[in-house]
């Protein structure tokens, strides 16, 4: 019975998070960019009212979740949680009234990857307190990640996007860890939740991993591959946290394994499909070939040719022979760039969301 309520409830949240996905990320387009990590960001947001909407469906979100992870192992409750990018994908869908044959296989195999993997695991049991002393080391790894995400995110701005994703998929992670220590907390009252660790750690991981996620969908690039990184690193590192940590049962032996990473797997390739072809990047895609053309015909074109060398002449015309430099290509497999562009991300300079 209490595993029946964890679905319902984890369920019920990944559609309220659906929902404020939409919306979120509509609210942060609308402001200046910022900064990895500044609080400014947040200064900014808060005078957008659709983005405090949608803040308001994550608090109601991140309640449902509290209450999945009070009755359900955190194992069982986390994988549930990212049929958020499928509803928020739908939803988009729904409302441009275009439905993409492959994003719907992607939605199938996210369905198939989760159903498969809670029913070959069964994940059950697990501790619910743990001493500081023994999450310690993950809080030094969890540093180090950051810190090396961040020091990624300084550096190379192409990998921007990707290394705040990293960063903000972990962090949550690690704080769906927390909440579910946290949990266990609420039976002794306020006195037992503020004597004990996980309270202040969930202070700490909670804001950092949202405004993480602020900047990473702030960024407007390369969101299919941010959207499948925080969607996947997240119940990824519950499932690692709850076997070593909380060591949280599931179905053993080689075939049950087997069946287990089977499932993620499918899970994993239906998440990256599904951020591919979500309306959100299709528009961005769109938007950014649109420009293109804009500014290659508003560029002035070769007037005189024969006054020019010939290395020149024999240039102009083999783009000429390629469609006015419109012979496009797949970067990486995902953005679409001009056969003369000076670079793969020249014209590419999302918590959950769409």
């Amino acid at each position: 019975m209490n595993d029946l309520i964890a679905i319902g409830a984890a369920l019920t949240g990944s559609l309220v998070f659906g929902v404020s996905s939409v919306a979120e990320q509509s609210g942060t387009q609308h402001v200046k960019k910022r900064p990895p990590l500044s609080p400014r960001l947040l200064l900014d947001l808060v005078r957008e009212p659709l983005w405090v909407t949608g803040i308001g469906a994550v608090l109601v979100g991140f309640a449902l979740q509290v209450v999945a992870l009070s009755f359900g192992p955190l194992a069982l409750v986390e994988p549930i949680l990212i049929s958020d990018l499928v509803i928020a994908v739908l939803i988009s869908a729904a409302i441009r009234k275009r439905w993409d044959p492959v994003m719907l296989g992607g939605v199938f195999a996210c369905a198939v990857g989760v159903a498969g993997f809670l029913a070959i695991a069964r994940p059950s049991g697990g501790k619910t307190h743990l001493s500081f002393l023994a999450v310690l080391p993950i809080a030094v790894l969890l540093v180090a990640v950051l810190a090396g995400c961040l020091a990624v995110a300084q550096r190379s701005e192409s990998a921007r996007p990707l290394a705040l994703a990293l960063a903000c998929g972990v962090d949550y992670g690690v704080a769906a860890f927390v909440v579910k220590l946290l949990t266990a907390d609420f039976g002794g009252g306020l006195g037992q939740v503020f004597t004990h660790w996980p309270i202040y750690a969930l202070a700490i991981v909670g804001p950092l991993g949202f405004l993480l996620n602020q900047n990473a969908f702030q960024q407007g690039i390369l969101l299919a591959p941010v959207l499948a990184i925080i969607t996947v690193s997240d119940p990824l590192i519950s499932i690692a946290l709850a076997h070593f940590w909380l060591h949280e049962t599931s179905t053993s032996g080689a075939l049950a394994a087997a069946g287990e990473i089977l499932s993620l797997l499918i899970m994993v390739t239906g998440i990256v499909v599904v951020a591919r072809h979500s309306p959100m990047v299709i528009r961005q895609i769109a938007a950014e070939s649109q420009q293109n053309a804009a500014q290659e015909a508003a560029a002035p074109g070769p007037q005189h040719t024969e006054d020019q060398p010939l290395v020149r002449v024999l240039a102009i015309s083999m783009r000429n022979l390629c469609g006015s430099g419109q012979l496009r290509s797949r970067t990486l497999g995902l953005w679409p760039t001009t056969w003369n562009s000076p670079a793969p991300f020249a014209s590419c300079a999302p918590w959950r969301g769409v």
